[in-house]
C-alpha cells in the first residue's frame, strides 16, 4: 500500500513538474513575443494628391526652313576687294562691292556661301553667297491622317535639335491644310517657332513634338502606383495614419508622375517611396516628400 502511495506520489510530481515547465516556457515566450512584436510603425514617404497639367503628344520630324532666304550669285572677275563676309547684316547694308554696282542686303539676315563652283554657261568661277531670315523658322511636318481631327492652329509645339541637346525650342502650329494627301495618308501642316537668338539654322532636322488634348489632372508620383494584373491600386493614408489599399484609374504618365482620373480627391495623402514597407490597413510614421 505504502509502495504504489509513493509510485503514484512521484507519477503526480513528475507530470506537475512537466506542467510547470511548459507552462513557464509558454509565459516566456508570450512576454517576449509581445514585447518584441511591437516595433514602431515604418516611416514612409507620402504626398499630397494635387492638380497638374497634361497632354497627349504626337511625335515627328521636320527640316527648318528660314522665314526669308536669298541668293545671290557672283563671278569673282567682278568683285571690286577680297571678299569679307559679316555674319549678321542689317537690310540695305552692302552685302558685296562688285566693279560695276553693289550688292545690298534686301532684309536683315544672317550671310553665307556654298562656295566656289564652276559655272556651266561661261565657265567662270562663281560665288554663290546666301542671305538667310532666320528670325523665324518654319518646317513643315506630316501628321498621320488618325491625328487629324486633333491639328488646330495655334497647338503649342516643342522642337530640339541635335545641336542644343538639353534646349527645347517652343512654337505652335501656324498651318493646316485642307485635306488628306491620298498618296501619304497625312495631313500637311506647319510650324513656327520664334528664333531669337538665332540659335537655329535653316535646314536643321528638328524633333518636334505636338500637345494635343492638354487638360489640368489629379497627379501622384508614379513610384505610388501599384499594379496588380488589369488594376491600379495606391495606399490612401488615413487621418489616423493607416495605409488603406484603394483602386484608382490612371491616365497618362509625365515626368515622373501619373494622371489619376478617379480613385482619389485633391489633397488626399498616398503612400510615395517605400510601399514595400507598408501593409494594407497597416499603421505608418509619414514623413511627408
Amino acid at each position: 500500500m505504502k509502495r504504489n502511495t509513493k509510485i503514484f506520489t512521484i507519477i503526480i510530481t513528475f507530470f506537475l513538474i512537466i506542467t510547470i515547465v511548459v507552462v513557464g516556457r509558454t509565459m516566456v515566450g508570450n512576454y517576449f513575443k509581445k514585447k518584441f512584436s511591437k516595433r514602431p510603425p515604418p516611416g514612409i514617404i507620402v504626398t499630397e494628391v494635387i492638380n497638374k497639367k497634361f497632354h497627349e503628344s504626337i511625335d515627328t520630324f521636320g527640316t527648318a526652313v528660314s522665314n526669308k532666304t536669298k541668293s545671290f550669285r557672283i563671278k569673282k572677275d567682278d568683285l571690286q576687294n577680297e571678299l569679307q563676309l559679316n555674319n549678321f547684316i542689317k537690310k540695305g547694308e552692302v552685302i558685296v562691292e562688285l566693279k560695276e554696282k553693289n550688292i545690298v542686303a534686301p532684309f536683315d539676315g544672317v550671310l553665307g556661301y556654298t562656295g566656289l563652283t564652276e559655272d556651266i554657261l561661261v565657265s567662270d568661277s562663281t560665288i554663290i553667297i546666301t542671305l538667310d531670315d532666320n528670325s523665324v523658322i518654319y518646317s513643315d511636318i506630316k501628321i498621320p491622317e488618325n491625328y487629324s481631327a486633333m491639328i488646330k492652329k495655334g497647338l503649342p509645339v516643342e522642337a530640339k535639335v541635335s545641336s542644343y541637346k538639353d534646349k527645347v525650342f517652343e512654337g505652335k502650329i501656324d498651318f493646316v491644310s485642307s485635306r488628306i494627301n491620298a498618296d501619304t495618308r497625312s495631313l500637311l501642316s506647319r510650324v513656327k517657332i520664334e528664333n531669337n537668338n538665332l540659335e537655329l539654322m535653316s535646314g536643321s532636322l528638328l524633333e518636334v513634338n505636338i500637345k494635343i488634348n492638354s487638360r489640368e489632372s489629379l497627379s501622384v508620383p508614379d513610384t505610388s502606383v501599384i499594379m496588380e494584373g488589369e488594376k491600379t491600386y495606391v495606399y490612401k493614408i488615413s487621418n489616423e495614419n493607416i495605409a488603406q489599399k484603394t483602386e484608382v484609374e490612371i491616365g497618362i504618365r509625365k515626368k515622373g508622375n501619373i494622371e489619376i482620373k478617379s480613385g482619389l480627391n485633391i489633397g488626399d495623402v498616398v503612400a510615395a517611396e517605400g510601399l514595400k514597407k507598408v501593409r494594407p490597413n497597416g499603421k505608418i510614421k509619414p514623413i511627408k516628400n
